[in-house]
């Protein structure tokens, strides 16, 4: 009898293998809505999921046209067949896929959990099948951070592929303006800097927690920071970020008038050239860097998936130039984790990527030190 464990492990797909089911499941088409999409979080009971879709074919009686009734109650019956041999949800969920081409009389069923937890609770029968939930997850490799501030508020957020996540909203009592003059107009401005340093020192401790660890993963790429007025810059200059939060933060400052979600909205679309150049140019510069050392045959240049892969088992690998769709891609970004080896996907946009494919095999990289 299979355990929990060996069933989950059996049914989770990393990423690699998600983007060719998505890619395939893109293809399925129909002139009614017969393809069924399915994806249950982590903890929801199986015998919940299954009381909805009895529930949905009990109706599907309803549905005039034969064939099309025909099709759903296939998809529904093969999607209940699978989930029936499931004791538990996986710990990060599952999506089921199942329809008919109702031409062709091909049909599909997939049913498998994904490399990060299914976010909703979604059913739905379509003329397609819904892989945005998915998609997103392919996304999410790497994230930005995202700081609005002013002297008494701050929103705290995240970009992590095509969702802008509010992590923390902030308040700071800073009095109003006094207007008595002399020795206590002075005092009285003191005061309000103490309590305007107070708070841009509760902010630097909360950037902290929501920060360090996405930076220790090696998943925050940068930290962009707008707000109105100066504080931005005062609240950069006030002494209290940890110098890793600072190395990651961009260095140019945006003028954002909002808090909150809508602030943040506003902070990405300012901030759209420095989101599309990071990725960009850290692989431009990567592929200079090996280009540089190829020229110079000093070494230090590696290539082909048998050259560098040794090269990373040996821990000398400092960074890994690979095609996105090379059979051995995710197996390179895992074994590349334990070594501290940083993995740049190639893009098609770059006119070196074509070089990079047909020369070298679509893997190429920089050693830290000569191996010989």
């Amino acid at each position: 009898m299979v355990s929990e464990q060996e069933l989950e492990k059996k049914l989770t797909v990393d990423k690699r293998t998600l983007k060719q089911i998505i890619k395939e499941l893109k293809k399925w088409k129909a002139p009614a809505t017969i393809l069924l999409s399915l994806y249950i979080p982590p903890g929801r009971p199986i015998s919940d999921v299954m009381n909805l879709l009895r529930q949905e074919y009990s109706i599907t009686d309803n549905i005039k046209l034969k064939r099309t009734r025909e099709a759903v109650q296939r998809a529904l019956a093969s999607a209940m067949e699978r989930l029936s041999s499931i004791p538990k949800v996986p710990k990060n969920g599952l999506v089921v896929f199942c329809g008919e081409n109702v031409q062709t009389k091909d049909f599909i069923c997939l049913m498998f959990s994904p490399p990060e937890p299914v976010p909703v609770f979604y059913y739905r029968t379509d003329k397609w099948f819904h892989t945005e939930f998915l998609e997103e997850m392919l996304e999410a490799e790497e994230a930005y951070g995202l700081v609005i501030i002013e002297r008494d508020e701050a929103t705290i957020g995240l970009l992590k592929g095509s969702r802008i996540q509010v992590l923390e909203e902030i308040e700071g009592y800073v009095p109003g303006k006094h207007h008595k003059g002399g020795q206590s107009q002075r005092r009285f401005d003191r005061q309000i800097e103490q309590f305007v340093r107070a708070f841009y020192k509760q902010v630097a401790e909360a950037m902290s927690k929501h920060f360090l660890p996405l930076i220790e993963k090696g998943i925050l790429k940068a930290i962009i920071i707008g707000g109105p007025g100066y504080a931005k810059k005062d609240f950069l200059n006030s002494g209290f970020l940890d110098y890793r939060i600072r190395q990651k933060i961009v260095s140019k400052l945006f003028d954002v008038s909002y808090q909150g979600i809508a602030g943040l909205r506003e902070l990405v679309l300012r901030a759209e050239d420095v989101l599309t150049k990071q990725k960009y140019l850290e692989l431009l510069k990567a592929i200079e860097e090996f280009k540089m050392h190829l020229a110079k045959d000093d070494g230090l240049a590696v290539y082909g998936l048998k050259e560098v892969k040794n090269a990373l088992m040996m821990g000398a690998l400092k960074f890994v130039i690979i095609d996105e769709e090379h059979e051995e891609a995710e197996k390179i970004s895992e074994e590349a984790k334990k070594y501290g080896t940083k993995v740049i996907y190639l893009s098609d946009s770059l006119p070196e990527a074509e070089w990079i494919k047909k020369t070298f095999g679509g893997v190429v990289g920089v050693l830290r030190y000569r191996l010989y």
